[in-house]
């Protein structure tokens, strides 16, 4: 298991990134936008400096529903390699077999 210290402050930078989604968005299409003045897109890229780092969406880590593991996580089934293969080998996952030999 991950700390919980560590499960809580993902949980924490994914509110605060979905939250902020659209004003980030607004304030990077005003900075990319090359028909708007040099000063306008400088106030934007402040604002945008000006907010929680932790408001990104690159900030955010993929971590294990089950587990809370940060790294091995398939991001379509949202579990680690290691939880998948414990659940694989007790029969929860249909389809799924662990081979022997």
């Amino acid at each position: 298991m991950a700390k919980v210290s560590a499960v809580n402050k993902n949980d924490k930078r994914i509110k605060l990134s979905d939250r902020l989604f659209k004003k980030r968005q607004a304030l990077k299409k005003i900075v990319m936008d090359k028909k708007i003045s040099l000063e306008e897109r400088f106030k934007a890229q402040q604002k945008l400096s000006n907010l929680p780092r932790n408001s990104a969406k690159n900030r955010v880590m993929n971590r294990c529903k089950i587990t809370g593991r940060p790294h091995g996580v398939y991001r379509k089934l949202k579990i680690s390699r290691i939880a998948l293969r414990d659940l694989g080998l007790h029969g929860l996952i249909p389809g799924m077999t662990k081979s022997s030999w």
